[in-house]
């Protein structure tokens, strides 16, 4: 009765989303942004500066960071940094992600960061520039890691309602097991922001991992890219319509006890299959120092921190 209950609920909340195709096609993209003109694609021949659909794909040496700093300034644009830091993810990353944000991350704009972590009283003062502010929010530590992974969709949007909405122009949400160590600007912000995965932005498309499981509503057989939920951003009208269709369909699946090959990146990858993205980040916004083949990452601006999955995710 009340899984009947739930699945009666869900079904109503998704007939307040946007209709979607029912076949996994791709949908109309967007359309360019005007500063898209000011971006030197032909400056970089060694990687893929544009996509099928004409977003740029934002690398070094095809922007020129004054120019986006000027016109997001004139714009009064203003950017809200998500990140969740629970357990011991709190004690091992979120010190360090924090700072190096604070020496990187949108220097030239106004900045909200949202700590959302079940153990607020742990978070350490840190000392923030001008127009730079911080909100500590409580949330509930679930019992499996992966259960954090998805359910902080549901979090950013109810947050996106309630607060950020009101104060920032721009959403971007950060995994907190990551160290910046480069510019992470302005030329990065959009409409609707994806990240090409590190790992398989040089792979054929058959050695994506998507889920392959149709009775997940992140099934794919194709796509464009292989995306990474350690970050992804936009407006925040944008946002919250991703983070409440991925929402949607994880509950969707628990519902129909399914769970996505890869969690909430699995549905991320779908909702960008369905809804072009209309900037996306190379891997310099988000790199892992192991990988040995490097020659086209003239600037690493984030980096993966080392993991200990072991420890972070025992109980």
């Amino acid at each position: 009765m009340v899984l009947c209950l739930i699945s009666v609920y869900f079904r109503y909340l998704r007939s307040l989303m946007p209709v979607e195709n029912t076949t996994v096609t791709s949908r109309e993209p967007h359309k360019q942004y005007t500063d898209d003109e000011t971006l030197n694609f032909g400056s970089r021949t060694d990687v893929e500066t544009c996509t099928p659909w004409k977003a740029p794909i934002i690398w070094e040496g095809i922007f020129d960071p004054q120019f986006f700093d000027r016109q997001h300034q004139s714009q009064q644009s203003s950017v809200a940094l998500t990140v969740f830091a629970v357990g011991r993810y709190l004690d091992t990353y979120l010190e360090t992600f924090l700072a190096s944000a604070e020496q990187h991350f949108m220097v030239a704009l106004p900045v909200t960061y949202y700590v959302f972590t079940d153990t607020p009283e742990k978070v350490t003062e840190l000392k923030l520039g001008p127009q730079r502010h911080m909100k500590i929010i409580k949330v509930e530590k679930h019992s499996r890691w992966q259960d954090i992974s998805m359910m902080r969709m549901k979090t950013i949007s109810d947050f996106i309602d309630s607060d950020i909405q009101h104060n920032s122009t721009y959403v971007f949400c950060f995994d907190v097991d990551q160290e910046f160590k480069g510019r992470f600007g302005s030329e990065a912000l959009g409409e609707s922001v994806a990240l090409l995965h590190a790992y398989y932005y040089k792979l054929p498309k058959d050695r994506f991992t998507y889920d392959r499981n149709p009775k997940s509503k992140a099934f794919m057989e194709t796509g464009d890219f292989y995306y990474h939920a350690a970050v992804f951003g936009g407006t925040w009208k944008s946002v919250k319509d991703l983070v409440d269709t991925c929402y949607l369909n994880i509950m969707e699946d628990k519902i129909n006890n399914v769970e996505a090959l890869w969690h909430d990146e699995s549905h991320l990858n779908k909702y960008f299959w369905l809804h072009k993205p209309s900037r996306v980040l190379s891997p310099e916004y988000c790199w892992d120092q192991a990988i040995q083949e490097a020659e086209d990452i003239r600037v690493t601006r984030l980096i993966w921190a080392p993991k200990n999955y072991d420890k972070l995710r025992s109980r």
